[in-house]
């Protein structure tokens, strides 16, 4: 771990029919951290790593991003910086390549050059054929999406993952292949961090060095 905070989140707060979802959530992401993000069902977990990401407005409180605060302009380029992978992805009628392929066509990525061999090796990394990339996405299990979900979030070099129950549709050997690949990814570049959903407390054991628990909004620990 570095002394360097990456990401600040300062008072979050978001309220849905009148209930506070977020209330007050404060926490800091320093480069080189894994931290477990814990909590019932219904607590806020999904909702705060989508606030992080910025896939969702708050109500209030600040999210600073290298000790600046983010402003709408800065959102492209942090969102190619922090990347949310959700349990439930959306389901495309196009190819796993297409898919892979898909970030590359938005602006602040258009510098960057697709390799389908690159795609290749990832999935066979997490144990699958290099022909899966010629598969209708819509066909594939839950638990295969989710693997295209995390590679297409890899192949892009983030800072911070914010994984919302990664494995959650994956095989007992297939999660030891994600969890292997997540640690490679975050040893291969000093200062790499990610916030980890999961309700597998051994695998929060196994993944993470500390906590933040949500119950019903707040944040109670770390």
């Amino acid at each position: 771990m570095t002394d360097d905070v990456l990401l600040k989140a300062t008072e979050l707060c978001r309220s849905f029919k009148g209930r506070a979802v977020l209330d007050h959530v404060s926490l800091s992401i320093n480069g080189g951290e894994r931290i477990a993000v814990t909590g019932p069902s219904g607590s806020g977990k999904s909702l705060l790593l989508r606030s992080l990401a910025m896939l969702e407005p708050i109500d209030g409180g600040t999210l600073q991003w290298r000790g600046a605060t983010l402003a709408d302009k800065d959102v492209p380029r942090f969102r190619s910086q922090v990347m949310y992978v959700q349990q439930r992805t959306a389901q495309f009628d196009e190819t796993v390549l297409d898919v892979l392929r898909m970030p590359y066509a938005l602006s602040i990525h258009r510098h960057r050059e697709f390799s389908r061999q690159h795609a290749a090796d990832w999935l066979k990394r997490l144990g699958r054929p290099g022909d899966m990339l010629s598969q209708l996405h819509s066909e594939l299990s839950g638990g295969e999406s989710q693997l295209i979900a995390l590679v297409r979030a890899l192949q892009l070099d983030p800072v911070i993952l914010l994984l919302d129950e990664a494995t959650a549709a994956i095989d007992p050997d297939t999660t030891a292949l994600v969890e292997s690949l997540i640690l490679e990814w975050q040893a291969s570049q000093s200062g790499r961090s990610f916030l980890w959903v999961s309700h597998d407390a051994r695998q929060s054991e196994r993944m993470t060095q500390r906590s933040i628990s949500l119950l019903a909004g707040h944040s109670i620990g770390h």
